[in-house]
């Protein structure tokens, strides 16, 4: 909104500002100017602490109120559904109609709509307006403006008013007893109709003593009210005169002469004054939608709200309050407080009254000059500053000059100073004129009469925050001293909303009670932003380009103001608002009487009232007749925004008045001329903007007119924006839309302008003429006419060119001439042509005004072009209506109008954005016309797509006895011939013209003439060839009916055509599909039977039938017979028989694959008997072949020959897998594994590079080259270890020869290892094992399996690889010869034995000689052990078996015995324990044989002198045993240690802390002793404590049973040592015949029952001491530096396989049966190491599963 509240005039000013300069509206004083509001910053507002949609303290929206104050009705609420949400104008079109009749109404948004806060709550501080309640309201500001005066007066004339005067001990209203006797006519006529008792009533007394209130009413009236009646009587017209001189003209408009014309009709013998007469006020104005903001006035309390009520009886004020109270600017306020202190205490009267008439009579509601009070309420633009009303001289300060004469104090002249404005006045100036300064205080006349002047005092800067603590404080304080009760309970009650809205009003019409609130209002969007989400800030924001987006709102597609070229702050830009309790905005309607939305972004709740367009006279009647003394002077106060008057008054004057409670996230609407006020409860913050749809156009013509009358200057032009809309500037192009409010508009404008135009023109033609009075010229030479200026002295120009508004604002009325402007070239005033010429613009007469001298006439548009626009604009406007006359005059002229003209029609109606009438009617008959076509068409148009698709369906039609071919009822319907004749009767009936028709009889013709011929050709069907059939036939087709002619014609063109195509096939090759194709197809076409090709092709397919039946028989036979195959496939080509393809072709392809498999096999065998080896096959090329044969279904002859060649060959194979230890093992992985020791061997038997050195520290730390380590391409770089390669990852060092060995390949981990351990490594200790994968094969046994390849069938792939591994091999032994000769060792030799020796334990074959010869040595030369090294013959792995598929099986169902299973997997499982069980008994045997040839083996290595002089090499082998546990002393140390270990990680668990979990891999070390970090000797120190038990078991183990000493005795003394010493006689036969004679023969009985104990009594390995193994470090931890899986597999068990062996110890007694069978293959195999191992293996809780395991990997 562009309203403001009415300023006072600048002399009035200018005393005000001078005073208040001191304090600014807070109270106090800056030092230096205040920063922009931009650049401060304070804390933010907490959103979660008020009420916001969708947030915590939302308040959700009760019921309508019943029964509000004053008894007003709810305005309506909507709830728009989601679709109806999505478009605003059109969802406000739709409940305008209702929502109109009440003024404003609500709208709630749907509950998916909810857009954020997009303010900055920090940097955003906004300025307030005071709002004094008591003020705001019309009666209470007009009383108290009077009594202000009536004080003043009857001050300077002597008679102080310091009270209200009583009456029945009741103080007196003056000012209502004033407008009662005006009522009723005046002074006078009370006193002559004795109606002071009827007054007395009307005032509210009721005294018993009428005549005693009559008295006293009517001295009160004569004392107080008749010298100031009769003083406004005398000077109110001057006052009035001097007012219009400062506002530049009239008060218009006024219901009285005005004041000029008024004073010099008056005479002193008037008859009755304006006291004794009530004034007739009628004027019409109008307010704005602003919330008001108050007053300042001193508080005479401590508040620390600073919100409290002001007027409290109290004191005299004190100096402080006085310096406030003069600070400020004086109005009605002091007297007011004034009266209400002396009515109420008025002991203190008399001290008080000099106080109060010092300090209260200089307030003022005048504002400062400088400040331009932003009024509250208002939703529209930014405030344009008014025109000054009297031109004065603002550099003169006010009391310098005198306001009547503008002279100055000139010597001997008296200037008196109004106490109340502070101007100045000589004293001979005024009427009576004063000679003699006055005593008291004097007061002008104007201040006496009154000038009607308010507005609001600017409040404090504050952010929402700060804004929002002060004021829910305010309303918690006010509140709690009102201590409302529930009446009910009597219980303290919280604040409803009907309790606010009471105090509100009641606040408003209380005299006394002044409560003072701030309000920020008019808040301009431009420089404090918006609360919705903008595009230029938030672009990625849905809300920024919502259409319910205020700042989009005013420029909608279907908004008027879209029109407008500017933005207009407040109009077309929002404003924001925030509020306290009781902050309101007056009653007003919106600029230009347009529309207005406002958004409730959060807060308490804002009630509102509203009153419909149609009752604005009304209620602006209501006003003026309630307050005439404030539109006396102020006739435009409703534009001011200031004033309220109570909906009770209203409705009493027959206004309608609804009232609606907006909360946070609604909207609400106001419709135009609407006028409105309202307050809010509480904190809370709008948003508002005005907008037009179409239908405000007359609305917004009216308040520019409006505007006009009371000389109010409009937010922008009028003509412009429909000047602007019918250009079609800014929507794009003139809409029909646009153009059907427009046109009317412009209709309007043309004649307002033409007529305004002519009237000037006629007026100065006629000046022109009259020059000469006497003698009048006929003819004025004019520059309207074009006729030249010579003349004329008009200056008349037409000039489109854009100028500022101010230069086209009209200076007198303030309308703007957009279309033609009136200026004066002396002074550069502006009129418009209603005021052109008329209004003295300058000292020029107005006739000259007239006649153009030193004036211009400037046209924006001519007359033509107002007229071609308008007449363009109605021509767009009635383009629905020209539409519909065509239609209407085709329809007339034509009785059967033509279908292309209809359609053209039709055509131009859907291009017109209008609804049309008539246009659903012609677009039904066009659609049904069409649609006759449409189905015409198919009978006339002839095209060859049509003929070919028609031809398809009529095959398919005429065979109808296939089932799938059954067509479809639409497309059979639409054929029917009837159709035709159908069609035109139809066209008849439809009455329109198209070619359709004419064709449609021409084709119905042409079917009766076909169907004449047919029947004569189908009547002598042998005489006539194909080709003429076929012609016939197709013009049959091509009429898309259902002819029956045309189907037994095609019916005759099949059966021809079939016996053509019959005829021509006898001969060539035919699939047994085509010839059944072809039978069926004649005999669908009733071929008969004694046709001649029927009965060949018959013949043919049965032939071919029993071929195809025969064959497949045999291909489906498990075994094929090749040659019956090849006999029928020879018989099909001879006979031509019709088979089958594909049986055909898959005959071919077996016959072909089995040739060429006979021919690779016999290729094979022959090549494979080659004497030269090397000519033979390799192994791959076989496997190849023989993967082909498999696919087969019966392999060729010689395939028997070659597999058994093939076995042979893979025999070899596995042979040498087990020499490497791989036989379970795929037989591909021997060539990887062989490719593995190669590589290992080249590092290990390098005899160039790494030669023995002194020990050496490595290099660095850092990993290893890329590529292949330890190839010594890098000479330079040390090898270690082993395995004779780089330094890598961990490493430790021996402590005896210095070696670096990687942890890694001694399976060290790396978190067990401290720094200050010490460690002896494998070669220096024989006792400290190597860990190994796999194992190691002998080079003679590698040698005797490479002799063997000549007499294979097939050449290995594994040759060349084997030949590279022995002569590597072979060229190290010949290199360490020399070194093993012990007759030439000398001590000096041990670092270089070392170092042979390393490097031969590293190799990945077994040198045996060689290592056993330096073992031996090096313990001679430099022992470490107590005993010498045992004789190794095999070097075996260390890793643990894999589990065997009865163990899977038994893990799988979580049990442990075999009958424990399901019954459907216990015969699976019994039987894998069978084949396990065979395949250990045949394992032993195997062993038995090989045990006995290393014996051999042995004593003959034993024959060199070396072994023969070394006696202590047995008793070695013997102690080795002993620390081990393992097997008798013929069995060598490693493999001994190697079966111990398989024990260990595959038996019986030892319990934590016993001297077998030593050798546990997953708690300590394979290297006993290695480590000793507390002890200084070179060799480890061995404790055994267990060496009873040992020695025990060897002698029952080698059968010494009749030597029974104490040592036998003493085991046999404890349950433990019995059980210990019958398991091992056990374990032979031998032994359990020995044990029953010993003990009975009911020892294994009792045994059983004592089985499950054996686990816990067994003699175990003697405890080491913790001194050799300080940290405990084995080769089960993890290293974490890249392991591979197998050493993982044999450092670390899974926790399950715990509980599996400790479940197997438990169930022991439930196995004695497969003990037996255990035992009984054991004893086979005594002789033999293995077979003890696994016996043991099986007592120890897994010896089943790992003989089962075995049995079923020697089967794969």
């Amino acid at each position: 909104m562009r309203g403001s509240s009415n300023l006072a005039p600048p002399a009035a000013l200018t005393g005000g500002a001078k005073k208040n300069s001191q304090a600014n509206p807070n109270g106090s004083q800056p030092s230096k100017p205040q920063p922009p509001l931009s650049s401060l910053r304070s804390p933010p507002l907490d959103l979660n602490t008020v009420e916001r949609r969708g947030g915590p303290n939302a308040c959700p929206e009760p019921p309508a109120k019943k029964n509000r104050p004053h008894g007003l009705q709810e305005a309506p609420t909507y709830r728009p559904t989601e679709e109806e949400w999505k478009e605003p104008f059109e969802y406000i079109k739709k409940i305008a109609p209702e929502a109109r009749q009440y003024g404003l109404c609500k709208i709630i948004p749907p509950d998916s709509w909810n857009p954020p806060f997009a303010i900055d709550t920090e940097r955003f501080h906004f300025r307030t307006r005071k709002q004094e309640l008591n003020s705001v309201e019309g009666s209470t500001r007009a009383n108290l403006s009077y009594l202000d005066a009536l004080a003043k007066f009857h001050k300077q004339q002597g008679t102080n008013l310091t009270r209200w005067p009583y009456v029945d001990k009741k103080p007196l209203d003056l000012y209502r007893l004033k407008k009662a006797v005006e009522a009723r006519g005046g002074f006078e006529k009370v006193c002559k109709l004795k109606k002071w008792a009827e007054i007395g009533r009307d005032l509210g007394y009721s005294g018993k003593i009428m005549s005693s209130l009559s008295t006293s009413l009517k001295n009160s009236y004569q004392k107080w009210l008749c010298p100031y009646e009769e003083y406004l009587r005398m000077a109110k017209p001057g006052v009035h005169q001097q007012l219009e001189l400062e506002y530049g003209g009239p008060l218009t408009p006024s219901p009285v002469p005005t004041p000029i014309k008024r004073a010099s009709a008056q005479s002193s013998s008037s008859a009755d004054s304006s006291g004794k007469q009530a004034p007739d006020t009628d004027v019409n104005a109008k307010d704005k939608d602003r919330d008001v903001i108050m007053t300042d006035a001193p508080s005479t309390s401590n508040s620390t709200s600073g919100f409290t009520a002001i007027n409290r009886p109290t004191g005299p004020s004190s100096s402080e309050d006085k310096s406030i109270s003069a600070s400020k600017p004086q109005g009605t306020s002091g007297v007011k407080r004034q009266l209400s202190c002396d009515s109420q205490d008025s002991s203190k009267r008399d001290s008080g009254d000099k106080d109060e008439g010092e300090n209260g009579s200089r307030r003022s509601k005048r504002l400062k000059k400088d400040t331009v009070p932003t009024v509250a309420g208002s939703h529209m633009s930014l405030f344009r500053t008014p025109v000054p009303r009297v031109p004065r001289d603002e550099t003169v300060a006010p009391g310098e000059r005198c306001e009547q004469c503008g002279k100055g104090a000139e010597e001997g002249s008296l200037i008196l100073i109004c106490e109340s404005c502070d101007h100045g006045y000589h004293g001979t100036c005024l009427d009576p004129p004063i000679r003699v300064k006055p005593e008291t205080e004097w007061n002008c006349p104007r201040c006496l009469v009154g000038d009607g002047q308010f507005g609001f005092e600017e409040g404090g800067l504050y952010s929402l925050k700060q804004f929002q603590d002060k004021a829910n404080e305010f309303k918690q304080s006010y509140f709690e001293k009102k201590a409302l009760v529930d009446p009910v309970t009597g219980e303290p009650r919280p604040v409803t909303e009907d309790d606010v809205e009471q105090e509100f009003w009641r606040l408003v019409a209380d005299l006394e009670e002044t409560v003072e609130v701030e309000y920020g209002a008019d808040i301009h969007c431009t420089t404090h932003g918006s609360g919705f989400p903008t595009i230029e800030k938030f672009p990625d924001n849905p809300y920024s380009t919502d259409p319910w987006n205020l700042n989009l709102l005013p420029l909608h597609p279907d908004s008027l103001f879209r029109h407008i070229k500017s933005d207009i702050s407040g109009m077309t830009v929002p404003w924001v608002y925030v509020g306290m309790i009781f902050s309101t905005f007056c009653w007003h309607n919106e600029d230009h009487y347009s529309y207005s939305a406002n958004y409730q972004h959060f807060g308490a709740t804002k009630t509102w009232y509203g009153i419909p367009g149609d009752d604005a006279e009304k209620f602006e009647k209501a006003m003026r007749e309630a307050v005439p003394e404030l539109f006396e002077t102020q006739p435009d106060l409703l534009f001011q925004l200031v004033t309220l008057l109570t909906p009770e008054q209203l409705k009493k004057a027959g206004v309608r008045v609804y009232a609606l409670d907006q909360r946070a996230g609604q909207f609400v609407i106001t419709f135009p001329q609407a006028y409105h006020a309202g307050f809010n409860h509480g904190f809370n913050f709008n948003e508002a903007v005005n907008f037009a749809p179409a239908d405000w156009e007359p609305y917004g013509l009216a308040g520019v007119e409006r505007l006009q009358l009371f000389r109010r200057q409009p937010c922008f032009s009028h003509d412009e924006l429909l000047w602007t809309a019918a250009e079609g500037i800014t929507s794009g192009g003139l809409s029909i839309q646009t153009a059907k409010w427009l046109a009317p508009a412009l209709e309007r404008i043309h004649k307002r302008e033409l007529d305004q135009r002519e009237d000037f023109i006629a007026k100065h033609d006629f000046i022109a003429k009259h020059l000469d009075a006497k003698h009048p010229a006929q003819h004025h030479r004019c520059v309207f006419n074009g006729e030249g200026n010579d003349e004329c002295p008009m200056t008349f120009r037409v000039d489109d060119a854009d100028v500022p508004e101010e230069e086209y604002g009209c200076f007198y009325c303030k309308a703007f001439t957009y279309l033609s402007r009136f200026i004066c070239l002396k002074t550069g005033k502006v009129l418009c042509l209603l005021h052109a010429g008329n209004h003295p613009c300058c000292d020029l007469q107005e006739s000259d005004r007239y006649l153009g001298k030193e004036h211009a006439l400037y046209y924006r548009k001519s007359n033509e072009a107002i007229h071609m626009m308008t007449k363009k604009v109605s021509d767009k406007a009635r383009v629905p209506e020209t539409w519909e006359e065509k239609y209407e005059k085709l329809l007339d002229e034509e009785a059967t109008p033509s279908l292309k003209a209809l359609r053209n029609l039709l055509s131009e109606g859907e291009k017109i954005p209008w609804e049309l009438p008539s246009l659903p009617v012609l677009r039904s008959f066009v659609e049904r016309c069409n649609h006759w076509v449409e189905e015409a068409s198919f009978y006339t148009v002839r095209k060859q797509q049509n003929r070919r698709k028609n031809e398809k369906a009529w095959q398919s039609g005429a065979r109808k006895s296939v089932g799938s071919a059954v067509q479809d009822q639409k497309e059979r319907e639409m054929r029917n011939l009837a159709n035709i004749d159908r069609l035109l009767h139809e066209a008849e009936l439809l009455g329109f013209d198209t070619t359709e028709i004419g064709q449609l009889r021409e084709r119905a013709e042409a079917i009766k003439t076909f169907r004449e011929v047919a029947r004569q050709l189908l009547e002598h069907r042998p005489s006539h060839s194909i080709p003429a059939v076929e012609k016939l036939l197709e013009e049959g087709q091509s009429f898309n009916v259902d002819i029956p002619e045309v189907e037994k014609l095609s019916h005759l063109l099949d059966q021809l055509q079939w016996n053509e195509k019959a005829s021509s096939r006898r001969g060539t090759f035919m699939t047994l599909q085509e010839v059944r194709e072809l039978i069926e197809e004649g005999r669908r076409l009733n071929i008969p039977p004694y046709n001649d090709h029927l009965a060949f092709y018959g013949e043919q397919y049965n032939a071919g039938y029993m071929w195809d039946k025969k064959v497949q028989e045999i291909i489906n036979a498990e075994s094929i017979h090749y040659p019956q195959l090849q006999a029928l496939a020879d018989q099909v080509r001879s006979n031509n028989w019709p088979v089958s393809p594909e049986i055909m072709e898959r005959v071919d392809q077996i016959l072909h694959k089995q040739r060429e498999a006979h021919r690779q096999v016999m290729d094979l065998n022959q090549r494979c008997q080659d004497p030269d080896y090397r000519k033979r096959p390799r192994y791959s090329e076989v496997v190849e072949v023989m993967k082909k044969i498999e696919e087969l279904q019966a392999k060729p002859a010689g395939t028997h020959e070659l597999e058994k060649e093939q076995k042979r060959h893979e025999d070899w194979m596995r042979k040498g897998k087990k020499l490497f230890g791989k036989t379970n093992a795929p037989l591909h992985i021997l060539k990887s594994h062989m490719d593995y020791v190669l590589d290992r061997n080249l590092d290990c038997f390098d005899i160039e590079h790494d030669k023995p050195r002194v020990p050496a520290e490595p290099a660095s730390r850092e990993p290893s080259p890329d590529g292949e380590k330890g190839r010594f391409e890098d000479k330079f770089r040390e090898v270690f270890c082993i395995c004779r390669r780089t330094e890598a990852g961990m490493m430790i060092e021996c402590e005896l020869c210095h070696e670096w060995y990687h942890g890694k390949c001694l399976k060290i981990a790396r978190g067990k290892v401290k720094e200050d351990d010490k460690y002896t490594c494998p070669i220096c200790d024989w006792r400290v094992k190597i860990p190994r994968d796999a194992a190691r094969p002998k080079l003679e046994d590698l040698m005797a399996w490479r002799d063997e390849i000549p007499t294979l069938p097939f050449r290995p792939e594994e040759e060349e690889v084997l030949n590279k591994i022995i002569e590597n091999a072979s060229a190290f032994r010949h290199h360490i010869a020399r070194y093993c000769n012990p007759l030439v060792t000398t001590p000096s030799e041990v670092d270089t034995q070392r170092f042979y020796l390393r490097k031969i334990e590293g190799a990945e074959i077994l040198l045996a000689y060689e290592t056993n010869f330096f073992r031996q040595e090096l313990h001679k030369w430099s022992p470490v052990a107590p005993e010498p090294p045992p004789i190794l013959e095999v070097s075996k792995s260390t890793r643990k078996p894999r589990p065997t598929k009865l163990q899977k099986m038994l893990a799988q169902y979580g049990v442990t015995d075999i009958d424990e299973l399901p019954e459907s997997v216990r015969g699976k499982a019994s039987s894998l324990k069978r084949k396990a069980l065979m395949h250990a008994e045949n394992e032993a045997n195997q062993s038995g044989s090989s045990s006995s040839m290393s014996m051999l083996g042995s004593s003959s290595y034993g024959q060199h002198p070396y072994f023969t002089h070394n006696p202590s090499a047995q008793a070695g082998s013997s102690s080795i045993s002993q620390i081990s546990q393992s097997s008798p002393a013929n069995k060598s140390g490693e493999s001994s240690a190697s079966s111990h270990n398989q024990q260990l990680g595959g038996g019986a668990r030892p319990e934590p802390g016993s001297s077998s979990s030593l050798l546990r891999p997953d708690s300590t070390t394979t290297h006993p002793s290695s480590f000793n970090p507390h002890d200084d000797h070179a060799g480890p120190q061995l404790v055994s404590s267990g060496d009873l038990m040992h020695e025990l078991e060897e002698r029952l183990l080698r059968g010494a049973f009749d030597d029974i000493d104490e040592k036998l005795s003493a085991a046999l003394s404890t349950p433990a040592g019995k059980a210990r010493v019958l398991e091992i006689l056990s374990r032979t036969e031998e032994g359990r015949r020995r044990a029953e004679e010993l003990f009975g023969h009911d020892v294994w009985a009792s045994d059983r029952n004592s089985d499950h104990h054996r686990a816990a009594d067994r003699p175990a390995v003697a405890p080491m001491s913790r001194d050799n193994d300080p940290i405990g470090i084995g080769v089960g931890a993890n290293e974490g530096d890249g392991d591979d899986s197998m050493f993982v597999d044999f450092n670390q068990e899974d926790e399950d396989e715990k509980k599996t062996r400790e479940n197997s110890e438990q169930h022991n007694c439930q196995e004695h049966d497969q003990d037996q069978q255990a035992l009984a293959v054991a004893n086979e195999a005594a002789a033999t190491s293995t077979a003890r191992e696994m016996l043991d293996e099986h007592h120890r809780g897994s010896e089943a599963a790992a003989l089962m395991d075995a049995a079923s990997s020697g089967k794969e």
